[in-house]
């Protein structure tokens, strides 16, 4: 719930930052207009760069792989004692 107060309190935030700009002569009113766009065009750009940086540098887990191999043997075996056939291997 506290996640959720925090974006709407950043949403007001930033609303009231845009009327402001809107309802003085610090920003030409025809650029002001087009900043909530500019934000989310802005924001979709800095997901896409955390998803591409994350991707990029991805860490390996050997130690997880080995123990998922192990966890798919063992619940090969608990299910071929209950009689559900789950591959050749």
């Amino acid at each position: 719930m506290k996640h959720i107060f925090k974006i709407v309190a950043i949403l007001v935030a930033i609303s009231a930052i845009w009327v402001g700009l809107l309802e003085t002569s610090t920003v030409p009113r025809s650029c002001a207009w087009l900043l909530p766009i500019y934000l989310v065009v802005a924001l979709g750009c800095y997901g896409l760069f955390m998803v591409g940086f994350g991707l990029m540098f991805f860490p390996t887990c050997p130690q997880e792989a080995v123990l998922l191999q192990q966890d798919i043997v063992e619940a090969k075996e608990l299910l071929g004692k209950k009689g559900v056939d789950v591959g050749s291997e």
